[in-house]
């Protein structure tokens, strides 16, 4: 038998945190439906139960922190939510990184620990503003409902460039510099940042959002003929392609331009001037990150992709070893990143 229990951790800016515990009475392995180990397990009873990334902690506007983050719910009705950053000294607009975490599309959110502590020091490092995406997760919310509730985050964020709205949000409106917006995400929310450029510089319908740059971190991309590295791990390679397939059962396959931008016809559309990809060597995903920047390089695009191959590292080896020498390297040059072609002005 399996049971699941909500237990209320906190409330915080109206948003109530929880954490989900599973715990399994009986080991019957007849009652799994399907397991993506190391992200979830999901028993014919409909029960999700999730391995790891169900750790939150809440924002914080402690004055003496370098950084101040708070949470908003951009959407309560479909609950898309958000953790945003602020450098507590922040004189003047700012460039705003709109952020996409990973957890292969199952686990993690924009107020686990991993995150916050990693945009806390990025948002200090590049003296940035930073918008953490909470998507719905599958599979309880197959894709494309992250990417739905990516875009819809996406063009809330932008709204503030129009004048004051609604669902209003003042660090955005007072801080942001809108002619230097990046998105950035790790693997699968490098995918779904890379997916959200797409679709900006595809869309024609006037949402008015502009891209400086895109950041990847180990993205997680896929295709039907396996490239590289990926025929050297059977293992870990049949738990990316289940994770595809359970995250977004009606999706076309491996080769969708979701999953395979190389697969896509509107690649060179993509709707910034400048892309950072991070790969590192030991990871299953190391060629799709690689190959993605050849893609790029190839098709019409307009713009400068750089791919950095980080030696000896698995996969996104920064956000689990954030005080290693590597980590805090790869922490300073996505910093410069996001500041190139930067000009100052006070508020």
């Amino acid at each position: 038998m399996v049971s699941k229990f909500r237990i209320l951790v906190s409330s915080y800016h109206n948003l109530t945190y929880g954490i989900e515990v599973t715990i399994t009475f009986a080991k019957n392995i007849s009652a799994i439906l399907y397991d993506v180990s190391p992200f979830i397990k999901v028993y014919k009873n409909g029960t999700v139960e999730r391995l790891f990334g169900t750790n939150i902690v809440p924002a914080s506007v402690d004055p003496t922190a370098k950084v101040l983050s708070k949470d908003i719910k951009i959407s309560p009705k479909l609950n898309v939510s958000a953790r945003i950053y602020l450098p507590k000294n922040a004189t003047y607009k700012l460039p705003l990184l709109v952020y996409f975490h990973g957890g292969a599309f199952f686990t993690e959110s924009a107020f686990s620990p991993t995150y916050h502590n990693y945009l806390n020091s990025l948002v200090a490092k590049a003296n940035i503003v930073a918008v953490s995406v909470n998507y719905r997760l599958a599979p309880e919310n197959p894709l494309p409902i992250g990417y739905q509730d990516s875009w819809l985050a996406l063009k809330w964020v932008f709204s503030h460039s129009k004048g004051k709205i609604g669902n209003y949000e003042a660090w955005l409106k007072k801080y942001v510099d809108f002619g230097h917006v990046y998105l950035g995400g790790d693997s699968a929310g490098g995918n779904i940042a890379h997916n959200m450029a797409i679709r900006v510089g595809s869309d024609k319908s006037g949402t008015g959002i502009v891209l400086d740059g895109l950041f990847l971190n180990c993205p997680h991309f896929w295709g039907n003929k396996l490239i590289g590295n990926e025929s050297s791990d059977p293992k870990r390679a049949g738990v990316m392609e289940s994770i595809w397939v359970h995250a977004y059962p009606n999706s076309t396959g491996f080769d969708d331009p979701l999953s395979n931008p190389g697969m896509d016809p509107n690649l060179s559309k993509l709707g910034c001037k400048r892309v950072l990809v991070y790969v590192a060597e030991k990871d299953i995903l190391r060629d799709r990150g690689l190959y993605y920047g050849k893609a790029l390089r190839k098709s019409q695009w307009d713009g400068v992709v750089k791919v950095v191959e980080i030696k000896g590292e698995d996969h996104v080896f920064n956000l689990n070893l954030p005080n290693s020498t590597k980590a805090k390297n790869m922490l300073k040059q996505v910093a410069l990143f996001l500041n190139q072609g930067l000009v100052k002005y006070q508020i």
